[in-house]
Formats: C-alpha cells, sequence, structure tokens
C-alpha cells in the first residue's frame, strides 16, 4: 500500500520537476524528491488539518444567527 502512494507521489513530483527542468538535468532526482517530500508534506497536513479547514469553511458559508 504505501508502495502505490510512494509511486504516485513519484510520478506527480516528476512531472512538476520536468516542468522546470530537463529530465537529462544532473540534480533531476534531487528536485524530484525534494518536491516530492513538499508534496507528503502538504497531504499530511492537509489530512491532520482537514476538521479545522471543513469547520472554518462551512462556518464562512452558513454565518450563526445573532
Amino acid at each position: 500500500m504505501i508502495g502505490w502512494a510512494v509511486r504516485v507521489f513519484l510520478i506527480v513530483a516528476g512531472t512538476i520537476t520536468g516542468w522546470f527542468v530537463a529530465r537529462d538535468a544532473t540534480n533531476f532526482g534531487v528536485l524530484q524528491m525534494f518536491i516530492m517530500l513538499m508534496l507528503i508534506t502538504i497531504t499530511v497536513a492537509g489530512v491532520a488539518l482537514w476538521p479545522l479547514l471543513f469547520n472554518w469553511i462551512k462556518q464562512r458559508k452558513y454565518p450563526p444567527n445573532r
């Protein structure tokens, strides 16, 4: 299961890195790993903060009556 998730993150990171750096550049792998770690960090933060964000959006959409 984790192997598939890492593979998906690497594919997405490779695509994003390919927009900015040539695939045969010497630092492509390093930049791909950096972007993959950023994607994982953003995903984990989104999952961890989802209840907080959901409540904030819900309150903005339907403000409490005063």
